[in-house]
């Protein structure tokens, strides 16, 4: 379609991503692991793609460094191809002295770069969603509406509704009123705009179309926020229409919501399909052997490429690029990042002199209800218990979040530690 190259796809890289600590603590939000292989940064990238958006620009700024080499490794385009990947990095100049403060702040301090893109449209994407959209409709309804803005909504239940931004949709789905978070079931009740009763509220994706010269008004309006500044101020001036997406969309923006979207996908049933050939997710390319398993039991296991399991059991699990699991070791619902790297034999004895457990699951482990990230060391013995009402708690080297123990990056749980 012609007209998506007059698209520029500009992902918001996240701020510091304090909700999904501690697994944001090295590294930014869209570079979060997802589903074993891939990242977060990698959903909108391949949504892209798959439009036939040329131009697209990466808004950095926390913890970037990580997500930086992914993009660079992973998305540059050869020199016989339209368009350009592009990271946007926060930085001080003479205009501004000071990090984002906003979405819509980091978007009008990177203005000069995405005017000279030179496209008449901007579509503005999130970096940590799991979903897979066709944004060639989403931009044909936007032109066919002649909208100044669109804003993709989904359908939501009553139950939910109190933490998210909800649209009241009109019937030409211009979007007349806007609310942030409701609480009052009056309030509610004017918002209601579905014609599926179970979910009859219209919920904000955080997605958006506008026009590169409305988009210029806006942001000269010193609005800082997207969601609760532009959007609500834009109704009554602008045309801002709705577009209504009613396939699977997740905001993973919790330990709680990435622990159980993860899991999801490793069920037989999983809500979202990463074997799509039509519309594949992409992620960095790896030499990697095939995953190894002896004399073990694996049940609802997600299984990345390059892993080693012997005589273990895995349940509901997902286990990530070059995962080890020991001899007699148990791991349910839990989610394993796997490593960065093989140890070779010569690291390996240096660990045994230092007392210190190989990169993995060790021998007679038991990790249930956990995340342990990249490169963690579990000794032998070492058990993780599931306690749903487990307080918050943090030490050197692990985390306790919404009922969820998760090990950092690189941390070490020594032999026979229990948690």
């Amino acid at each position: 379609m012609p007209y998506m190259k007059n698209v520029l796809g500009l992902i918001l890289g996240g701020g510091q991503g304090a909700r999904l600590y501690p697994l944001t603590k090295e590294r930014s939000k869209p570079a979060v692991p997802l589903a074993g292989k891939y990242r977060l940064i990698d959903i909108p990238m391949s949504n892209c793609f798959h439009a036939d958006i040329e131009k697209i620009a990466i808004l950095t700024q926390f913890n970037s460094a990580s997500l930086h080499r992914h993009i660079w490794s992973t998305y540059t385009r050869d020199q016989f191809s339209p368009g350009w990947v592009q990271i946007l990095a926060a930085e001080q100049t003479p205009r501004s002295r000071d990090w984002y403060q906003g979405t819509a702040d980091a978007v009008r301090k990177q203005w000069i770069e995405i005017k000279e893109a030179g496209t008449r449209y901007v579509l503005i994407l999130a970096g940590d969603h799991l979903y897979r959209m066709d944004y060639r409709k989403f931009v044909q309804r936007h032109i066919d509406s002649e909208a100044d803005i669109s804003v993709a909504v989904q359908p939501v239940s009553r139950d939910i509704v109190s933490g998210l931004g909800i649209l009241k949709l009109g019937s030409d789905n211009r979007i007349n009123n806007f609310i942030e978070k409701p609480k009052d079931p009056e309030v509610l009740k004017q918002f209601e705009s579905g014609s599926n009763p179970d979910k009859p509220f219209m919920a904000s994706m955080g997605i958006y179309i506008f026009n590169t010269d409305v988009l210029q008004e806006v942001l000269g309006e010193d609005l800082v926020d997207f969601g609760r500044d532009i959007l609500p101020h834009s109704i009554e001036k602008r045309r801002v229409c709705g577009y209504v997406f009613d396939g699977y969309w997740e905001d993973i923006g919790t330990i709680r919501r990435f622990f159980e979207v993860n899991l999801q996908m490793a069920k037989i049933d999983a809500p979202f399909d990463f074997y799509d050939d039509n519309a594949p997710i992409f992620t960095h390319a790896r030499f990697l052997p095939g995953s190894e398993v002896q004399n073990s039991r694996l049940d609802e296991v997600l299984l990345s490429d390059g892993c080693r399991i012997y005589e273990a059991t895995v349940r509901e699990s997902v286990v990530g690029l070059r995962g080890i699991i020991g001899a007699e070791a148990n791991v349910q619902s839990s989610i394993l990042m796997g490593a960065d790297y093989y140890e070779t034999d010569e690291q390996k004895a240096e660990n045994r002199k230092l007392d210190r457990p190989d990169i993995g699951i060790g021998e007679n482990a038991v990790i249930k209800g956990a995340i342990i990230d990249k490169n963690a060391r579990i000794g032998k013995n070492v058990t993780i218990r599931y306690i749903p009402d487990r307080p918050e708690e943090e030490t050197d080297n692990w985390v306790a979040r919404d009922g969820i123990i998760i090990v950092p990056k690189n941390a070490i749980l020594r032999d026979g530690e229990v948690i």
